[in-house]
């Protein structure tokens, strides 16, 4: 069986990377937003036409960031949603309502100092992990049985 998982949230660090890496071998396909930083802001822009209010510039990037989105949720059998320690991920946290909402299998990652932030969304999780390791070992329990040494 083929496990779809998709990544969403924070993407200043390589813990996509680190989980795609570790998931060698694994029967693992992944998807995952956008995350170059100003593709994502500009792409309505880009694409639609320029617009003088930033509101306007942002909402034609969400709209079109949303396609993307939805489909992945949709189509995942797991959603892993990392929130970071310097910003505030408030599409993260969206990314997370949206798994939920759907009955998708949720891991959500983060440190110890989002823990009470967090207390809702990691209540809607099957599994709350602090390392891309632990979600590389938590695909591998469900897809083989085995634990980590």
């Amino acid at each position: 069986m083929t496990l779809k998982v998709y990544l969403s949230g924070e993407i200043h660090t390589d813990w996509r990377d680190q989980i795609i890496k570790g998931a060698e071998g694994l029967d693992v396909s992944f998807d995952s937003a956008v995350t170059d930083h100003d593709a994502s802001d500009d792409c309505g822009v880009r694409i639609m036409g320029a617009e003088p209010d930033k509101f306007w510039h942002d909402h034609k990037g969400a709209k079109l960031n949303a396609i993307r989105t939805r489909k992945g949720l949709v189509d995942a059998d797991v959603v892993v949603v990392r929130f970071g320690d310097k910003y505030k991920q408030w599409n993260a946290a969206f990314d997370a309502g949206y798994a939920a909402a759907l009955g998708k299998s949720l891991i959500v990652m983060h440190g110890p100092d989002h823990q009470h932030a967090l207390k809702e969304v990691d209540a809607a999780a099957l599994a709350v992990t602090e390392t891309p390791q632990q979600v590389v070992d938590i695909l591998r329990y469900v897809l083989t049985g085995a634990l980590p040494d």
